[in-house]
């Protein structure tokens, strides 16, 4: 498998803390890729960076080969590098249905290969009964029970038609159930082909749904590699435990 994504020695501080120190990862294509690591390990901080909300002092990103290091989010999601956010932002005055539309008209649509009117209705249609909000398609989001906010959330990044999705704690306050929900869409999404890495601090189900697991502590990646084996990292162990 060829890398979609190429993290070199990227750092970023703010003032004078070390929010990342020198990264390095390879996302391969197809992946499944998990992401943990305590509070304010950095995180978030190399999932903005990554994706352009921030920019990083040091290293460069890379993704399908390109380097990104300068270039604004919007564009790097038209590249096809798309990501849910932790807390569903969708337009709060629009139904489901158009807030999914918003980014086929100005993501997919800002590409060479143009949808029609049709086209973006028959792909808004799918994504929407992709993540089960067939029912709920002319609702607003403030009559949606949070698991639906979390696919609501998933159907808009997809609709960016991306070749890789960061999907930040897509579960976080769901009940197992929901989290199985969640799980089951996300593996159906990278059986289409679509790589994802998975941030997310319910361990079972990065446990589950992850080919390999990548740690990070206080800035710094501690471990990388086949899940059960990092989880008896005892540098892992000892960064969970407070030892």
């Amino acid at each position: 498998m060829a890398a979609i994504l190429e993290v070199e020695q990227v750092g970023k501080r703010f003032g004078g803390f070390v929010a990342l120190d020198g990264i390095d990862l390879a996302v391969q294509e197809g992946e499944r890729l998990g992401l943990i690591g305590p509070n304010g390990s950095g995180k978030s901080t190399l999932v903005n960076c990554i994706c352009g909300t921030l920019t990083n002092e040091a290293g460069s990103v890379r993704f399908q080969g390109r380097r990104l290091d300068g270039l604004p989010a919007y564009k790097r999601t038209r590249l096809g590098l798309a990501r849910s956010f932790q807390l569903p932002r969708p337009f709060t005055s629009l139904t489901v249905s158009e807030n999914v539309r918003i980014p086929l008209l100005y993501t997919v649509n800002a590409r060479e290969h143009r949808l029609t009117s049709a086209g973006i209705d028959d792909r808004c249609a799918e994504l929407i009964g992709l993540v089960g909000l067939q029912d709920k398609a002319e609702a607003r989001p403030v009559d949606l029970t949070q698991v639906d906010m979390r696919k609501l959330e998933l159907a808009r990044a997809m609709a960016a038609d991306p070749k890789l999705l960061i999907a930040d704690e897509a579960m976080a306050g769901l009940s197992h159930s929901e989290i199985e929900d969640i799980l089951k869409l996300l593996l159906r999404l990278n059986e289409r082909g679509v790589t994802i890495i998975m941030i997310e601090h319910i361990m079972s189900a990065v446990m589950s749904f992850s080919q390999r697991l990548v740690v990070l502590v206080s800035g710094r990646k501690i471990a990388d590699g086949a899940p059960q084996e990092v989880v008896r990292n005892p540098e892992v162990v000892g960064a969970y435990l407070g030892q």
